[in-house]
């Protein structure tokens, strides 16, 4: 699966989205909604980001999830990509600046396509 074709995707949970509008896990989310995905917003510090309902962790998410888009530091991404293979999600996406080979390799490993250290609002400029 190449990157145009995780970017076809729609559904997206934005794992570590913040409300303030100059973070770039909320610059991004905003950005990919405005140009026709499903933000699905996980925050456990949020009950709602933009009008959404925030979810605590990826398990809470009650409708199927394509892209999971995490913007946490790369210590804290096993225990996502663990959820993303639980649920079913057809890949993970690590933002600009965040490499767990490890959880690359897990995710991998059990299916999922996995991009790490790129942004996902700069490719679908790319790409799209």
């Amino acid at each position: 699966m190449s990157i145009q074709t995780i970017l076809d995707l729609k559904t997206i949970a934005v794992v570590g989205i913040s409300d303030n509008p100059e973070k770039p896990s909320n610059f991004v989310a905003k950005f990919l909604e405005e140009h026709g995905y499903t933000i699905i917003p996980v925050n456990p510090n949020l009950t709602e980001w933009d009008g959404k309902k925030c979810y605590p962790d990826l398990l809470s998410i009650p409708v199927k999830v394509d892209v999971v888009d995490i913007f946490r530091r790369p210590e804290f991404v096993l225990p996502i990509v663990e959820e993303a293979i639980e649920i079913k999600a057809k890949a993970v996406w690590m933002q600009e600046g965040i490499v767990n080979e490890e959880a690359a390799v897990k995710a991998h490993e059990s299916g999922l396509e996995v991009v790490m250290d790129r942004c996902m609002k700069k490719d679908y400029m790319l790409h799209k």
